[in-house]
């Protein structure tokens, strides 16, 4: 079979991704701006904005070493308008950080609608409308990169195009967006793992067949009662085994026991 020849100028054409990847690579808070600055070099010599929300559940601002705000100090968003972070309601009625808990790959987004290289049906139904009449700028089209984190952690990043554009905008999606993926998913899985200040589940934390069996069940709304006639043992013992799970994965009632149980994946999605 024969193997097609690479030309050396194609060659050195494409991006060197391991040097990409070290210059958004945090291992301490302090590499925290340097990386930030890159991506915004970067992002900017190609025509694009940043803006970037480590974890759409939290109302704390990404943030330097020195506790200066990533979004508003380097990539420029200053204007109160522009200051999505301080919304407290963001996660709940932006169609972005919607969009990203339904797609985790790459995709773009413009007044008619989210497009990702995958048909994803959820995307089809959530209309962008109002996210584009509050912006304020020429802000027409961008790419979105979700990042999805252990425990659960959704981070939403979006790369808007900078000026009005002309043209077919799948196009800029298909030579930018895995660029701008891989460099996000790697700068903000350091930035989390730096910025985590405390252990949110025991490391050793591993629950019994019992154990998420019964939270299965929980999951869903059945009582200790009705858990013990499916699985053929008496309440007690459902309550026991709830119990158990409960101290394993540090939580303080049933609710946050099936929680942290579905972020460690023991409930899965077959309910």
């Amino acid at each position: 079979m024969a193997t097609r020849q690479m030309d050396i100028s194609e060659s050195e054409s494409r991006p060197d991704w391991n040097e990409l990847l070290d210059h958004v690579t945090i291992r301490t808070p302090d590499d925290i701006r340097k990386a930030a600055c890159f991506l915004h070099d970067i992002a900017r010599s190609k025509g694009f904005r940043v803006a970037l929300c480590a974890d759409i559940a939290s109302g704390r601002p990404m943030t330097d070493a020195a506790g200066n705000s990533l979004n508003s100090d380097i990539f420029g968003w200053v204007k109160h308008s522009e200051r999505w972070w301080e919304d407290g309601q963001y996660a709940l009625h932006s169609p972005v950080p919607r969009a990203c808990r339904y797609e985790s790959e790459p995709f773009w987004c413009d007044k008619s609608g989210f497009h990702s290289a995958i048909p994803n049906e959820f995307l089809d139904d959530i209309d962008p409308s109002s996210y584009f009449a509050k912006m304020k700028g020429p802000y027409s089209r961008l790419i979105i990169v979700p990042v999805h984190l252990p425990f659960g952690q959704v981070s939403a990043n979006s790369f808007p195009v900078i000026g009005p554009y002309k043209g077919d905008f799948a196009l800029a999606y298909a030579k930018y967006g895995n660029l701008f993926g891989a460099l996000t998913r790697r700068l903000i899985s350091g930035y989390v793992s730096v910025s985590r200040t405390s252990s949110y589940i025991a490391s050793d934390c591993r629950l019994s067949r019992r154990e998420a069996e019964c939270i299965r069940w929980a999951s869903i709304g059945k009582t200790d009662e009705e858990i013990g006639e499916i699985i053929s043992v008496c309440r007690s013992t459902v309550r026991y085994h709830i119990s158990r799970a409960a101290e394993k994965l540090q939580a303080v009632n049933r609710t946050q026991t099936v929680f942290k149980a579905t972020q460690l994946g023991y409930l899965g999605n077959s309910h």
